[in-house]
């Protein structure tokens, strides 16, 4: 795990690289890397790649970036882990390959040099590569299956730029801040910035399971190894004999502790995370560390997780940390949480602060449940988001009467009872409505009374959210597979992963995600489209010993922050104003 950044300048560029720029972006992201940093230029100065460490497989020097191929002709710099990567080494070790290391990232190198761009789908694991070939003149980047590590991308044709954060590429300061309307209106819309957006028009995602050829001619190529939808929609039944899901999820676990230091396991009250801590227990040779947040606020209610956890934790004998968070933790981490905030979210004050606790236990890797409901149809969208399409549906309205009401109702039905329920016979009629209304933060409509108007119907153009949403459900049969394709596609990609990366990254801390896994998803994929699809409690039952029937039948409550209490207010959007708030500043800061 670590930062990266790349600049890449064409044949037609003013000037090579700059240095200092250059430099400047990677010490922006020094928290992601505190064990290392390194740097390459080529003779040319046309090419210049850069990189934090956070050393966590083969802790030598031999394991440090940017690396060079042995021919000299290859340099890579390297953001993730490679899970497979033993089983790759062994395998082209066979057919004459020799490495100097005993890292993942020089396992990429000599697939690439024998397969090029194919090498990609091979790749069990998290990734954002930025790769210079010599004899090609031309850079590789790539990101993995899912989009768990970010890759940012500034290009402007002659100039190329590439980090692992927005505010890397801004800290440079070769990159224009002009603001994106649709990044600004897509984080008022669902409390993220949704991709392919920032909030600057310069700056880009390369998306998820894709990858980029820059040429020095200024030549550009893209290309897709993983494909979400087409996967889904390709998908043939099959039966669980009883003991594939359980293996599906125990191989995962076992290749996501892959490391040479610690692996420790975020642990709430939740099935996901109960279930990790038991696999995790399981196949460690030494009982992990788990570690759970505490709040005093939510002492005998539902939402302390603190009891139940500890319980799980006594009963597979796991080394065991609470740490209580106050009101007064989060007003005095509360400017410092805002600068680590790469992008705006109004969900990621959880992950910075179990991170935070994770890592002042020692730890400088954790697994995460995260994608657990998505995967397992854990979220009550699952059941509402279909029940709600129906039954709208079923009314007939037109849809100049949706607008109508909606209309008429907007400017008082928030008195009484939630904003959204004025646009339910203009939304909830289709998949794309029905799934807006359960998620986002602020309806389009509301836009322009938190934003400039103008922005907000300029972003909301550019956005087309319920074209896009729509999209992705299109070519997908049953509600399971077009509920899990919509919360994996945005909110999972756009706000939980992102916000485990930088909210892990600003405590040096890599979080991991055996339920977000390319091998464990296309294992699971044919049992969910079969007659008996697998959801939580199935999951669940690959904990050995069984899990304790307290957390089997306890109901899904979710992994709540308390932060509008410690704000005093009923709800997340004054957050939002807040966050957005700051990061215009920041970018102000940058102009």
């Amino acid at each position: 795990m670590c930062g990266i950044a790349a600049i890449l300048a064409g044949t037609t560029a003013p000037a090579p690289v700059d240095h200092g720029e250059l430099l400047c972006m990677r010490e922006h992201m020094r928290s992601r890397g505190p064990d290392g940093a390194g740097a390459w230029l080529s003779d040319d100065g046309r090419v210049g790649l850069a990189h934090r460490r956070l050393a966590i497989l083969d802790l030598s020097e031999a394991g440090a970036q940017p690396m060079a191929s042995a021919c000299g002709r290859l340099h890579i710099v390297f953001n993730g882990e490679i899970y497979n990567h033993r089983a790759l080494r062994s395998e082209l070790e066979q057919q004459g390959s020799h490495f100097r290391s005993h890292s993942d990232t020089e396992v990429i190198l000599e697939l690439y040099r024998r397969h090029g761009p194919a090498m990609l789908d091979r790749l069990r694991g998290m990734f954002a590569i930025v790769l210079w070939d010599e004899d090609r003149q031309g850079m590789l980047l790539a990101r993995d299956h899912f989009g768990i590590k970010p890759l940012y991308v500034a290009d402007d044709g002659i100039t190329l730029r590439a980090a692992s954060q927005v505010k890397a590429l801004l800290a440079g300061g070769g990159v224009a801040t002009d603001a994106d309307p649709a990044g600004h209106a897509g984080f008022f819309l669902w409390g993220h910035v949704p991709e392919p957006h920032t909030l600057y028009a310069a700056i880009r995602p390369l998306a998820a399971g894709s990858w980029m050829w820059a040429g020095v001619d200024g030549r550009r190529d893209h290309g897709r190894f993983f494909d979400l939808g087409a996967e889904m929609a390709a998908a043939r039944p099959a039966t669980d004999d009883g003991q594939t899901l359980r293996d599906a999820l125990a191989e995962s676990v076992r290749l996501h502790l892959e490391s040479d230091v610690p692996v420790g396991v975020f642990l709430s009250s939740g099935l996901d995370s109960t279930t990790l801590a038991a696999l995790t227990t399981e196949a460690a040779a030494i009982p992990p560390q788990t570690v759970t947040l505490g709040f005093k606020e939510f002492i005998g209610t539902a939402r302390d997780e603190v009891p139940l956890a500890e319980q799980v934790a006594r009963a597979y004998g796991t080394r065991h940390q609470t740490c209580w968070i106050t009101a007064a933790d989060f007003t005095q981490a509360r400017r410092q949480l805002l600068a680590d905030m790469d992008q705006p979210s109004v969900d990621g004050v959880n992950t910075w602060l179990v991170a935070r606790a994770a890592r002042q236990t020692g730890l400088k890797v954790a697994l995460s449940g995260l994608g657990g409901d998505e995967l397992f149809a854990g979220y009550n969208n699952f059941t509402t988001v279909p029940a709600l399409r129906r039954r709208v549906a079923a009314c007939s309205a037109p849809p100049a009467f949706g607008r109508l009401v909606r209309r008429m109702t907007a400017p008082w039905i928030g008195r009484l009872t939630s904003p959204k329920a004025a646009g339910l016979l203009e939304y909830g009629g289709s998949w794309g409505g029905a799934y807006l209304l359960r998620r986002a933060l602020f309806m389009p409509w509301e836009l322009d009374r938190v934003m400039d108007a103008d922005m907000a119907r300029a972003g909301l153009r550019r956005l087309a959210p319920l074209e896009a949403l729509e999209s992705a459900v299109a070519n997908l049969p049953g509600d399971r597979l077009k509920l899990s394709a919509l919360e994996t596609s945005f909110y999972m990609r756009s706000q939980l992963l992102r916000d485990a990366d930088w909210a892990g990254m600003a405590h040096s801390l890599e979080i991991r995600t055996p339920l977000v896994d390319v091998g464990l998803f296309r294992a699971v994929l044919p049992l969910i489209v079969g007659a008996n699809p697998p959801g939580k409690l199935a999951m669940a039952a690959a904990a050995r010993p069984p899990l304790p029937e307290s957390i089997l039948n306890r109901p899904k409550t979710g992994f709540f922050v308390p932060v509008a209490q410690w704000l005093g207010e009923s709800g997340l959007r004054s957050w939002a104003t807040t966050i957005h708030a700051d990061h215009c500043k920041s970018a102000a800061h940058h102009d």
